[in-house]
């Protein structure tokens, strides 16, 4: 029987300093809320029309931003996995914006 399966190259990095987990944080709410915030904002400031087209919009943008975060830092094996919006901004933020010298 053989057992088909991806081998874990590199856990998903461990943010240490108060400002990484800020950028961090900032960016999960970007990627998990902003659909909602702009869609409640077309619909406070125009009307429930337009603010379904800006949900969709919006899911459509929020969605590519997501995966070119995604495939810009998660090592190539690893990119079958799924990674949620806090594994994929903890990635970003560890890999491309605070580069720290982990030695755990």
């Amino acid at each position: 029987m053989q057992n088909d399966f991806i081998e874990m190259m590199e856990p998903t990095p461990k943010i240490h300093t108060k400002k990484c987990k800020i950028v961090s944080f900032i960016l999960w709410i970007f990627l998990k809320y902003s659909i909602y915030i702009t869609t409640i904002l077309a619909w406070y400031m125009y009307d429930y029309f337009i603010a379904f087209f800006v949900l969709i919009l919006s899911f459509i943008v929020v969605g590519i931003v997501r995966s070119k975060l995604r495939n810009s830092v998660i090592p190539t094996k690893q990119r079958e996995y799924q990674y949620t919006d806090k594994g994929i901004a903890d990635w970003y933020t560890a890999r491309e914006l605070c580069i720290e010298n982990n030695s755990d």
